[in-house]
């Protein structure tokens, strides 16, 4: 265990190198997300009572989601795992005496986290001073920050098993770049990144709900905009247990699976 907290370590390190790259992307967020609670606006000033969250509570979920946007996007990928899976390089890391998929694992874990450590607190602080009701709020009660907390660790650790699987199926294609974009464009829409999921009609947000996408950014964003309350969140966080056990049981076999037959050509 202590080789992995060390690759956590020196990855943890070297993502919060990257200042500059950090800045330009808190401008980005700030921009998004405040063109995205004003695009919602124009529809609540329509009718505000078709939609199932009130307006405050959006812009919380939007300011959250812009904030903690580097633990829950799948379009943040490592190039480095790809290319060592495209050029040979993976035969370096297969020669060392640890697990490949729990290397990666803390990998992915570390590089998305120090990218929103550098991210998160600006984008808080300028969202907390807004004025009500474009800016972000606290949730109701301690109780709702403590489950928002844990489903927001949970959901993290679903979405890097997630993206382990992307990784993984390289080994079996050509080129990765089909796979990324399919998987990336799904997540987008199923995860509640583009539309949240209580937007969507009923028969269509009840089966969303129940796939390992609305495990990730939905939950934890819903449970601190009260979206999700009560014994729902009990059940909300049975359902990440069991999708990052089900993801990283299917990325170890699917990685053990491609050990077997991998071929590294070259001198």
């Amino acid at each position: 265990m202590k080789k992995y907290v060390s690759f956590f370590r020196l990855r943890f390190i070297n993502g919060l190198q990257y200042r500059a790259a950090a800045i330009a992307g808190i401008v980005t967020q700030f921009t998004w997300g405040a063109l995205e609670i004003l695009l919602f606006k124009a529809f609540y000033e329509a009718d505000a009572g078709a939609f199932p969250m009130s307006f405050t509570a959006l812009s919380s979920y939007i300011w959250m989601q812009q904030a903690f946007l580097a633990l829950f996007m799948t379009w943040f990928l490592e190039n480095e795992i790809f290319d060592s899976i495209q050029n040979g390089n993976i035969a370096y890391e297969l020669c060392r005496p640890i697990n490949l998929y729990n290397m990666w694992f803390m990998r992915s874990m570390a590089n998305r986290l120090s990218r929103a450590v550098l991210r998160c607190m600006p984008i808080l602080l300028f969202a907390s001073f807004l004025p009500k009701p474009y800016g972000l709020t606290l949730p109701k009660n301690v109780l709702s920050t403590v489950w928002f907390i844990i489903t927001m660790i949970l959901g993290f650790l679903v979405v890097v098993a997630f993206c382990m699987l992307i990784y993984i199926v390289t080994f079996f294609t050509i080129s990765p770049l089909g796979v990324r974009i399919i998987a990336v464009s799904l997540v987008e829409f199923f995860a509640g990144s583009v539309i949240p999921i209580p937007f969507l009609p009923n028969g269509i947000r009840q089966v969303f709900e129940l796939l390992p996408f609305a495990s990730m950014q939905n939950v934890p964003l819903r449970i601190y905009s009260g979206n999700i309350t009560g014994f729902d969140i009990y059940y909300t966080v049975g359902l990440q247990i069991f999708w990052f056990l089900v993801l990283t049981f299917i990325g170890k076999s699917l990685l053990h699976k491609a050990l077997k037959r991998v071929v590294v050509q070259g001198g």
